[in-house]
């Protein structure tokens, strides 16, 4: 038995097919079955009931996948928790939402690389709900998300900054109105599954307007390409680290009731890597403000 078998064993738990498991440890389905036959043998238990199409876990699967979770953890964090250093020299897996892929996230690694070389990093887009569900199960360290209503038990949100959202509509467009252009222009709306989504969801109903939903994406590049593009308005957060370079749009502030994004750095609360995380969090922070 080995920490690799565990961490496939693990991935099969949480993506509950062999498939797609063999996406995240970067391995062929094959190589996964094989994995999973080679852990059986060494455990000498029934891991999985195969009667089905889709393996699913025995019940003894289902508490060993609980210890491996355990005891991954405790393998990842062996040599941090000795050291002096805290944990300096660690790899830390970090969720990102793909609105910072551009700007915050790329800026702050740079500045956390440069001042500690030995931190390596491991970056995961995805959305909101996604990454903090994979914070629990212990797929990720932490995760830079929108803060959501509910904060899930046994996690700790740190805030970094607020984003109001904004219209953005094509550069030859006239009107000035983001009321009159809501409701008269064809509408890209951001996916209502994330939590921007939902907040723009949510201010469009307080308003009473009725929108011509033409598209629903969940990037933001390539909502303000079909703006650019003038196949319609958008709501969009205003990014606190813009984009070096990107679509040509032009925003327009939706007033003093503006839906407003919470980012934050998200990580359990025993999470032992403490003192790289702070020093991530340090880094974010200083991208927002500079000395």
């Amino acid at each position: 038995m080995t920490i690799r078998l565990l961490r496939t064993l693990v991935a099969v738990a949480d993506a509950k097919t062999f498939s797609a498991a063999a996406q995240i440890v970067h391995v062929t389905h094959a190589a996964v079955s094989q994995q999973m036959q080679t852990l059986e043998a060494d455990l000498g238990v029934a891991l999985f009931d195969r009667s089905s199409r889709t393996p699913e876990l025995t019940p003894i699967g289902r508490l060993i996948v609980d210890k491996a979770r355990t005891l991954i953890a405790d393998y990842d964090n062996l040599v941090p928790s000795v050291l002096g250093d805290g944990g300096l020299t660690g790899v830390v897996t970090l969720g990102v939402l793909r609105t910072t892929l551009t700007g915050l996230t790329p800026k702050a690694v740079a500045a956390l690389k440069t001042k500690y070389p030995q931190i390596g990093l491991h970056l995961r887009p995805g959305l909101t709900v996604s990454l903090l569900a994979d914070i629990e199960r212990g797929n990720l360290d932490a995760a830079i998300v929108s803060k959501p209503h509910l904060m899930p038990v046994g996690l700790v949100f740190r805030e970094i900054t607020h984003e109001p959202m904004q219209l953005i509509t094509a550069l030859e467009e006239p009107d000035n109105d983001p009321v009159e252009l809501l409701s008269t222009r064809p509408f890209i709306r951001f996916n209502r599954s994330e939590v921007v989504g939902g907040l723009i969801d949510e201010w469009i109903l307080s308003k009473r307007l009725r929108v011509d939903e033409t598209m629903e994406l969940d990037s933001l590049e390539a909502i303000s390409s079909m703006v650019q593009a003038n196949l319609g308005v958008s709501i969009v957060p205003r990014l606190a680290v813009p984009p070096q370079a990107g679509a040509e749009v032009r925003a327009i502030g939706l007033g003093p009731d503006a839906p407003v994004r919470t980012l934050g750095l998200v990580h359990r609360e025993d999470q032992v890597k403490t003192r790289a995380l702070d020093e991530l969090y340090a880094a974010i922070m200083g991208v927002l403000d500079p000395v």
